[in-house]
């Protein structure tokens, strides 16, 4: 079974930074792309970021990109998420995503195990 557990959210102004970890145990972690995905109440689950299995290969949403970067170190089975420039239409929580496939998927039903989220709040 496979248990991932997202940290680093927080409260931050406007124009600040978060940094998310996201923890994976259960199966060989390198051999998996990780997605991240964020969520508001009433709204639909948006799409982040995703890395690739080795990490050459990274994705992000329209809303993300140039500010957002997702990273991953195998060799500590975690996956990053470098926010910059936050929004408060950034709040949201924040959900880390293992898909079964070692490639990018954008839908959320490409991934199969799911953290329990962290919450990410930016003030204006």
């Amino acid at each position: 079974q496979v248990e991932l557990v997202e940290s680093g959210g927080g409260l931050v102004q406007a124009g600040g930074s978060l940094r998310l970890s996201c923890a994976a145990s259960g199966r060989t972690f390198n051999s998996y792309a990780m997605g991240w995905f964020r969520q508001v109440t009433g709204k639909e689950r948006e799409f982040v970021a995703a890395i690739s299995r080795s990490g050459g290969n990274t994705s992000y949403g329209d809303r993300m990109k140039g500010r957002f970067t997702i990273s991953r170190d195998n060799a500590k089975n975690t996956v990053y998420l470098q926010m910059n420039s936050l929004r408060p239409e950034d709040t949201a929580v924040y959900f880390c995503a293992q898909s079964d496939s070692g490639t990018i998927w954008y839908s959320g039903s490409k991934y199969q195990y799911w953290g329990q989220g962290t919450q990410v709040t930016v003030s204006s």
